[in-house]
């Protein structure tokens, strides 16, 4: 069985303001999770990383329910400043 990806309403803003070939590039990376490369679990949060390109996407898991939560998606500099 797999994940149900959901994203949350920062994470779809910002994919909606990338050109298209961006947006591919994303949902391409997030399609293959949780088994995408460059990923890494943040420290002191319940929260994995993954890097495509200079954007990073940050998303938590829930293998209980099956559901990966896309919480935001930005470029390196400014993804964690909302947590």
């Amino acid at each position: 069985m797999s994940y149900r990806i959901i994203f949350q309403k920062a994470a779809v803003k910002f994919l909606k303001k990338q050109s298209k070939p961006t947006q591919e590039r994303l949902l391409h990376a997030i399609n293959n999770l949780p088994n995408g490369t460059d990923i890494k679990k943040l420290q002191g949060y319940d929260m994995y990383r993954l890097r495509v390109g200079n954007m990073r996407v940050l998303y938590t898991v829930d293998d209980v329910i099956m559901v990966i939560s896309i919480e935001n998606i930005d470029s390196r500099g400014d993804v964690y400043k909302r947590f």
